[in-house]
């Protein structure tokens, strides 16, 4: 099993490849291969046409990230959410919780290498648009203790399955989408996992799946101040125009 010693890959290279494979040829007459470059600048998106300026512009001052408008907003909200994923478990992964173990190890270990490489899809896939690296903020997480991690783990693998949901309706080019609904299925294989260590059966309880056997979601507007409760470098939609359907 593969193990990483820092945060950064020294096999982004492989991951870019991989993320333009599995988008499939389509991707590039929408203009990824282009934004998908081997540019190493992040700049903040500039966008000016636009999320409900409201309650949301009202949250955030003038020292935040703003993810854009279109396509390219949606694409930098799950990179957001991917990098704040990466962080904890790489932390999770090598600052084992007291009284780990092998197979809790091995699962942490498997699900930091999926969200790295989630990670790193997006940020492939943004090249120059991406917004910048995120500073996380995990000092309300006690990483000694197994029940504060899991359930550190649990909020962000639930919270990210259900943006996920709650967002997919808004992407547009279905290269995207397709690709989003391939990560969001993974991502949900790591909830029912994190959820069955912590309460055996409790994968699907009624907190995530509704009568309808749908998993619930959530709007960009919810799961935003969720996310900026752990991130030094808050994120906003301020400026995401899109219509509900």
């Amino acid at each position: 099993m593969k193990t990483e010693t820092s945060e950064n890959f020294d096999d982004a290279k492989l991951a870019r490849r991989s993320f333009l494979r599995y988008a499939g040829a389509g991707v590039a007459s929408a203009g990824l291969l282009a934004i998908a470059s081997c540019s190493k600048d992040h700049v903040s998106p500039s966008a000016n046409n636009g999320i409900g300026k409201g309650d949301l512009a009202s949250s955030f001052n003038a020292n935040h990230i703003d993810i854009g408008s279109g396509d390219l907003a949606i694409l930098n909200y799950a990179y957001a959410l991917e990098q704040l994923e990466a962080a904890f478990y790489i932390q999770a992964a090598s600052s084992p919780y007291s009284g780990i173990t092998t197979a809790e190890s091995d699962f942490l270990t498997e699900i930091r290498d999926h969200e790295v490489c989630h990670r790193e899809f997006f940020k492939a896939a943004l090249g120059s648009h991406a917004i910048p690296v995120l500073t996380v903020d995990f000092s309300s997480i006690n990483f000694s203790s197994r029940s504060s991690v899991l359930r550190a783990a649990k909020a962000f693998e639930d919270a990210g399955v259900k943006a996920y949901d709650g967002a997919g309706y808004l992407i547009q080019n279905k290269e995207y989408l397709t690709l989003a609904g391939k990560i969001v299925s993974v991502e949900a294989r790591h909830a029912a996992l994190i959820r069955n260590l912590l309460e055996w059966g409790s994968y699907a309880s009624s907190d995530v799946v509704d009568n309808n056997g749908l998993n619930t979601s959530l709007s960009i507007a919810q799961v935003l101040p969720i996310a900026n409760t752990y991130l030094k470098t808050k994120v906003s939609a301020v400026n995401y125009n899109y219509k509900a359907s």
